[in-house]
């Protein structure tokens, strides 16, 4: 393969600590147009990629992996807590009846809707990971053109450029000032110049410059491609809410056990009952103890979650991001790209000193045909002075652009042979502080638009005085750059302060420009922007005037890090935003990264949600979405963890008392579905905005414990009222009844009060449950098929009696355990 022209690089140290990587161009090997003409590789040819496919030397690992369909089965249906219902459904359709059976049932229905909902969830994520995916661009047969990660083949000719994300790993062949982040892979910030026969490896990114390299390594055999194929993987298990879960199940698990021999044995051997009367009391006690719909609705609620984010072109690239941003607290926003649009508009050039006005747009349309891959800013000028207005002038030499040392450079020969080295970037960066020119660039920040500076120096590119010295360049004029705000910013700005969600703009362009903008959004604090370069180093101080600030100006890359970790140590959960090259670092350290759709595909890389749409709108969206998930669960947990706690103590109850268990599978089959399985799936999908909360565990077992505690009590206690009131062959029906209605009661008060607060469909929710457990007592079939039939008036009215205060005392409890832990 031919190289690039030669490639020199200075070795001096400009004010960010890096290197800037020069290029200088043979002029012989230059046009008009000042790109390189010289032969370049052409890269593959059609027969040798399908030669290489044939012998599978190709890129066969995915970009992304949601969990395939037997995974999803595989987790739903071969789980600890089925597997114990299972077992106990193989032996109630053995000794019968099929209505204390229905449990399983009620499992397999559940265990279908799990299987169902995560399909549907991964057909999403996986349609959208295709519009999302990154496409490099190889060159084969001379030509250029995007292909999946996963066609690449060794050998092929991949092209870089800013922001692009190298996917494989290989050698560089051709390098124009090339510079590549390494940090993901070795921890190192500073950018990494690279030069023809350096290696690339997968997992870094392009900040600057532009090349190609060849590929070394595919598949498998790269490890950094191992590393980001399961740090890409889907999965559903890493978060506090399900390792809290988790944790919950396995000390119940503790717990089934010695209840379950203890219930066998009491059973048999209470009053001579009959074995099978004694199998079904026993399964009956054991059953409500599982909160197996726990673990469905916490995946049907994720799942629906992903479908519903889906639906507005939301990609969730890891599941725990909805979790993680139901507790932010402060999102970090970058400007371009999240607050404004990334297209930007010249809206004026104003020569200084005298500037000959045509020379200036010549200059300026020679510098937008310098750079074959422009960001935003440059972009704006090349359209507004297309580059046949510097017809002749040959570049020589360019600076790509970094947003660490915040301007780029070219060197050109004109026509005439005359040579000039110019310089486009920060005004504050390249003029001295007392400089006239720095008054007119602050009045036109304080209008929320953005000026560069057109220079001209006498030094090299690589002079070390560029950087440490402006007054070794000579202001030639002013750029001003319209930026056009999103339409949706303002009220997504208002929605984070409606939330109580601290929002910070920090950003790279100048201070005064950045809250002029946020000024023109109405984000609260916009007046008083801070120039980052006056902050301190120090992580506590740093973060004492991140708590002060809201928005800042003048960021370098390294310095959004710091900013995330400083608010990190303050304890808060924070989001960040952006799109570009120098976003990546933050994104990447943030609790929660969020990507524009559009943004380069380093920051789709790292971040845990792209927004596919480019909408800055969709993300409250996103937090509303995850508030909703993570606080439904922590609501229809209490449910569950109640059921299970009166379960065990009235099981040890039982035990300890040597009286047959009160129930039957059927009657806490019906109990369950209408207190807690029916009610708790509607509620797991209601609207919920409230913040989530660390120490879930914790919280959740302070309610239900003593929840549990009063309902068990309760119950018992009627049980034990019922048993010294009726006599006779039939009286352990009645009791059982007197049982049930006392424990649905209390309850369905538990519901009342998780349920809280009260909208209409709240209301009609709790209302419905206790109509149908009424219909349940007044229908003749409905009584037979659940052996639930009140005798008498004496131990009903008793059973009610006893619901009401414990009503009270749960009312009391709650209250006062929210007064003393208010956490």
């Amino acid at each position: 393969m031919t190289e690039r022209a030669e490639t020199t690089r200075g070795a001096v140290e400009p004010h960010d600590g890096t290197a800037p990587a020069v290029t200088t161009l043979d002029a012989d090997a230059r046009g008009g147009t000042g790109r390189d003409t010289a032969p370049r590789s052409s890269g593959l040819t059609a027969a040798e990629v399908a030669e290489r496919v044939a012998r599978g030397e190709v890129n066969d690992v995915p970009v992304r992996s949601s969990r395939s369909t037997a995974d999803i089965v595989r987790a739903n249906v071969f789980t600890r807590f089925n597997a114990i219902i299972g077992v106990l459904f193989a032996i109630i359709l053995v000794v019968g009846p099929i209505q204390d059976g229905l449990f399983g049932f009620v499992i397999l229905a559940n265990t279908l809707i799990g299987i169902v909902q995560e399909l549907r969830a991964k057909r999403t994520l996986d349609n959208l990971a295709v519009i999302g995916e990154a496409k490099p661009t190889v060159r084969r047969d001379g030509a250029s053109a995007e292909v999946r990660t996963n066609e690449i083949v060794l050998g092929d000719l991949v092209e870089l450029r800013p922001g692009d994300k190298v996917v494989v790993d290989g050698t560089v062949t051709e390098s124009d000032g090339l510079e590549v982040d390494e940090s993901l892979l070795t921890g190192e910030a500073d950018p990494v110049h690279k030069r023809p026969g350096d290696t690339v490896m997968s997992g870094s990114f392009v900040v600057a410059g532009s090349g190609a390299f060849t590929t070394t390594k595919v598949g498998r055999e790269a490890y950094a491609a191992q590393l980001a194929e399961e740090a890409s993987r889907f999965t559903l298990v890493h978060s506090e809410l399900r390792s809290g879960i988790s944790q919950i199940l396995k000390y119940i698990t503790w717990m089934i056990v010695p209840a379950a021999i203890g219930l066998v044995l009491s059973q048999l051997l209470v009053e001579d009952n009959d074995p099978d009367e004694a199998i079904r009391r026993m399964v009956g006690g054991i059953v409500p103890m599982v909160p197996e719909g726990l673990v469905l609705l916490t995946s049907i609620a994720f799942a629906i979650g992903v479908i519903r984010l889906g639906r507005k072109q939301c990609l969730v690239q890891e599941l725990p991001a909805i979790e993680g941003l139901a507790r932010v607290d402060t999102v970090c926003l970058d400007k371009t790209g999240t607050l404004t649009e990334g297209g930007m508009d010249v809206a004026e050039v104003r020569p200084l000193n005298g500037a000959d006005p045509a020379r200036v747009q010549r200059v300026l349309a020679a510098l937008g045909g310098s750079d074959p891959h422009p960001n935003a800013s440059l972009k704006a000028i090349a359209d507004a002075h297309p580059a046949d207005g510097a017809a002749g002038w040959e570049c020589t030499g360019t600076l790509p652009f970094s947003s660490a040392r915040k301007y780029s450079g070219a060197a050109f020969a004109e026509p005439d042979g005359t040579r000039g080295t110019w310089l486009l970037g920060a005004p504050d960066v390249l003029l001295t502080p007392d400089d006239p020119a720095l008054a007119e660039t602050d009045r036109l920040n304080r209008e929320g638009l953005r000026v560069l500076l057109l220079a001209r120096t006498s030094h090299a590119l690589d002079d070390p005085a560029l950087a440490a010295d402006p007054t070794a360049t000579d202001p030639v004029a002013l750029v001003v750059l319209e930026q056009r705000l999103r339409p949706d910013a303002s009220d997504t700005l208002r929605y984070f302060a409606d939330q109580d969600v601290s929002a910070k703009v920090i950003s790279g362009d100048n201070a005064v420009s950045v809250g002029a903008v946020a000024a023109k959004l109405d984000l609260p604090g916009a007046e008083s922007a801070v120039d980052a370069r006056t902050l301190p180093a120090d992580r506590d101080e740093l973060a004492a005037a991140l708590e002060d600030g809201t928005v800042f100006g003048r960021v370098t890359p390294q310095q959004k890090r710091d900013m995330v970790g400083a608010l990190q140590s303050r304890g808060h959960t924070v989001a960040m935003t952006g799109d570009g090259v120098n976003d990546v670092l933050a994104l990447k350290d943030a609790d929660i990264g969020v990507s524009m759709g559009s943004g380069s595909e380093a920051s789709k890389a790292v971040a845990q949600i792209v927004l596919l749409n480019n909408s800055f709108a969709t993300l409250p969206s996103v937090v509303a979405e995850g508030r909703r998930v993570i606080g439904n669960i922590e609501r229809v947990a209490n449910l569950f963890l109640t059921k299970t706690v009166y379960s065990v103590l009235l099981a040890l109850l039982v035990i300890c008392s040597q009286v047959p268990y009160p129930f039957l599978p059927r009657h806490l089959t019906l109990l369950g579905g209408l207190t807690i399985g029916i009610p708790a799936f509607f509620l797991a999908l209601a609207p919920n905005k409230e913040r989530a909360r660390p120490h879930f565990v914790r919280r959740v077992m302070r309610y239900a414990i003593p929840s549990g505690l009063i309902a068990a009590t309760a119950t018992f206690t009627v049980y034990l009222l019922a048993r010294s009131h009726y006599t006779g062959p039939d009286a352990l029906a009645a009791e059982t009844s007197a049982a049930t209605l006392t424990l649905f009661l209390v309850a369905l008060w538990v519901l009342a009060i998780i349920a809280r607060p009260y909208t209409w469909w709240r209301i009609g929710l709790v209302l419905t449950m206790a109509a149908a457990f009424v219909v349940v007592l007044v229908t003749p079939f409905l009584q037979d098929f659940f052996a639930v039939r009140l005798v008498g008036t004496v131990m009903p009215w008793t059973a009610v009696g006893v619901a009401a205060c414990s009503a009270v005392v749960l009312e009391f409890a709650w209250r006062w355990i929210g007064r003393r832990f208010p956490d």
